[in-house]
């Protein structure tokens, strides 16, 4: 029996070109960027030229971009580093109950230090309202941070129409666009947007790199203390291997996004039509026409996620209840509690599918007819 792996959301398998890429640098270049000489100034070249690729990736300048250890870093940097340094403006700011923990951990952490957080509300499309961050935007907010495409639903927000309200506004806006990046067109000349987080390994990158957008003119406080790398906004010396590595995945990503597009659509698709032809009772948690193709969180009533969770991984199936962060905790998700009330059944019955580079359409027909035998064998 073969395995199927749905839980793209989580990790991306690396692509061979990437590998590729990165076992070449570490065996060729392994100079420290910042020393002048010759195997410092090799290492440095292949640094700044993979800094210009993935800014040009999101229509941005080199010099907007620090490199991060993923996604979690950039976010807890573009978070609390705004926050620390625009202080003295106010403390208050705005995000969401449904936030990747990244960012949800950091605002709680920021709370503890005297900072005042509001939380847009979310509907039951998983979506939150313009009307909402007109009523809480106030003249102290320094700073609002909503993600664009939503790790557990798919559910993409209004980031356009959200960060217009604060174009002329303090505040900075932050989005965690790391399931966002390699789908959808991000252009920060036309997203009057402050910061953005991305992650290396939802994009068949390796994992541990990643890298934070900051326009010019944000102002940011360092977290980390060292040396004067990035900038002099990320301490630490970089990682230069996946950094490389990082830049050829761009690249492919840049080369196939619309092919992707198409491709999860059809696995999406065909996944859920194999579901209803196979009599499965299931509802969808979001909106599908409101969310990225490449994920789908689908609600089993009468079933519990761990024993799903079991079940499936004992037929081949690798799919997620969420978050990979709460892999493993027994606790409702926190996205579902938000969307529906905590008492609500789906926020205990429902697995979260993302699709990806490991997966082809016969793959979606399959895994739908074993997991109407699951539930068939369960119920």
């Amino acid at each position: 029996m073969d395995s199927i792996y749905l839980d793209h959301a989580a990790a991306t398998p690396i692509h061979p070109e990437v590998i590729d890429v990165i076992t070449t640098v570490s065996k060729e270049t392994f100079g420290n960027p910042s020393s002048v000489h010759l195997y410092g100034r090799k290492s440095r070249k292949l640094l700044d030229e993979a800094r210009r690729t993935v800014a040009e990736s999101i229509n941005a300048d080199d010099k907007e971009i620090i490199f991060t250890s993923g996604g979690t870093e950039a976010d807890n940097l573009a978070i609390i580093g705004t926050a620390m340094a625009n202080q003295h403006k106010g403390r208050h700011i705005i995000t969401t109950r449904i936030e990747h923990h990244a960012s949800l951990h950091a605002a709680e952490y920021l709370e503890h230090q005297g900072f005042e957080v509001d939380y847009l509300p979310v509907y039951e499309n998983g979506r939150v309202k313009l009307e909402d961050l007109k009523r809480l935007l106030r003249e102290d907010t320094i700073l609002v941070s909503v993600m664009m495409v939503n790790n557990e639903t798919g559910v993409i927000q209004p980031i356009q129409e959200l960060s217009e309200l604060t174009r002329d506004h303090q505040a900075c806006f932050h989005s965690d666009i790391v399931q966002a990046f390699g789908l959808y067109e991000i252009d920060t000349q036309k997203l009057p947007v402050d910061l953005l987080a991305v992650s290396s390994h939802k994009i068949s990158g390796p994992k541990g790199t990643g890298f934070l957008y900051m326009r010019e003119g944000t102002a940011l406080q360092a977290l980390q203390h060292g040396g004067e790398q990035e900038r002099k906004r990320r301490a630490g010396t970089e990682n230069v291997p996946s950094v490389a590595g990082f830049e050829k995945a761009v690249k492919i990503m840049g080369e196939v996004r619309e092919e992707k597009l198409k491709a999860y659509q059809r696995y999406r698709d065909t996944f859920l039509k194999t579901l209803q032809d196979e009599a499965v009772n299931f509802s969808i948690n979001g909106v599908k026409e409101m969310s990225a193709p490449s994920i789908i969180n689908l609600s089993f009533p009468g079933m519990n996620v761990e024993t799903l969770l079991t079940n499936f991984d004992l037929s081949g199936i690798a799919a997620s209840s969420g978050s990979a962060c709460t892999a493993g905790s027994v606790e409702p998700s926190h996205v579902l509690s938000e969307m529906y009330g905590t008492e609500d059944e789906r926020t205990t019955n429902s697995i979260r599918f993302s699709f990806g580079m490991a997966n082809h359409e016969e793959q979606m027909v399959e895994s739908g007819r074993r997991i109407s035998q699951i539930i068939r064998r369960l119920s």
